[in-house]
């Protein structure tokens, strides 16, 4: 319930909106670039608002909301148009929660026994975060063998640079990455940045 998420892009941008006026503009800029898909965080006061703007107004767009951390915000972020949901980690009350909702999510795991228990609930599509911390590209190649059913998304630290290291390993379908909306370029709203920085991560493979 969340390996289509996996496919949509190489690169899953993670973006923060400190003003809801800019969630259009960067959604049509991310599409510009040949971006399909966009997840806002949950990390500021704007972000429900954002997400609502973005549904409505750029439908060509698969909006989600990121850093998901309790079930108020699961179900907020359902009601305001998001069409998945992504929690840094889960936990039995959230996973719940965000089942309940009935849309896709990608669950955040960071260890072996929590990628292990996500599995065991039949969830084969998981956030690895935080990605380099938490031992980067030799961690998801040493758990490959052990657990060869699962799919990640790796977030946290990834760059243009170490990118294509991450979506080298067929057990990664795409990179979170917060590079794409750099904060100079939203308050600057150089939004021709944006799809620059899109369509170089769209070509990443």
């Amino acid at each position: 319930m969340g390996n289509e998420l996996l496919d949509l892009s190489p690169v899953m941008p993670v973006v923060v909106l400190d003003e809801v006026a800019d969630a259009v503009p960067v959604a049509r800029a991310l599409l510009a670039g040949g971006i399909r898909v966009i997840e806002l965080t949950l990390r500021t006061p704007v972000a429900l608002a954002a997400i609502e703007r973005v549904a409505a107004e750029v439908p060509e767009i698969v909006v989600g909301a990121g850093t998901v951390t309790t079930p108020e915000q699961a179900k907020q972020a359902a009601d305001a148009g998001a069409k998945f949901l992504v929690t840094p980690g889960c936990t039995d009350r959230m996973l719940e929660a965000v089942v309940g909702t009935g849309l896709p999510f990608l669950p955040g795991a960071g260890t072996v026994s929590e990628a292990m228990r996500l599995a065991e609930q039949g969830l084969t599509a998981l956030k690895f975060f935080p990605a380099e911390p938490s031992g980067g590209v030799p961690f998801l190649k040493a758990i490959a063998g052990p657990l060869p059913g699962l799919r990640f998304c790796p977030t946290g630290g990834i760059t243009p640079e170490t990118a294509p290291a991450y979506l080298a390993l067929p057990s990664v379908g795409c990179v979170g990455g917060s590079w794409l909306t750099p904060k100079d370029a939203l308050a600057a709203k150089d939004f021709d940045r944006v799809t620059a920085l899109a369509r170089e991560a769209a070509a990443l493979r």
